[in-house]
């Protein structure tokens, strides 16, 4: 009677410790599911900002440049260095 209830009860033991790590486990992987949701979000609002401040600081017509990155337009006169 001794030893094999003693091996049921280890087995419940196992069971239910098995459970909650199984529970716990489960728990973080939605937590970092979510987060990883918000920080990809809010990575995406960033170089969405950054995009049109780039964008907003690009030279309009008759504005000095070095190359056509520097203006709205996207050409930059060789001439005179200056946005068309």
């Amino acid at each position: 009677m001794g030893k094999g209830q003693l091996s049921a009860e280890m087995l419940i033991l196992l069971a239910v410790i098995l459970a909650l790590v199984l529970l716990v486990a489960s728990q973080l992987l939605k937590t970092a599911n979510t987060a990883s949701a918000k920080i990809d979000q809010n990575s995406q609002s960033v170089f969405d900002k950054s995009d049109a401040a780039v964008a907003a600081a690009k030279g309009n017509a008759g504005d000095y440049c070095v190359g056509n990155d520097d203006c709205k337009s996207g050409f930059c006169s060789s001439t005179d260095g200056k946005c068309r």
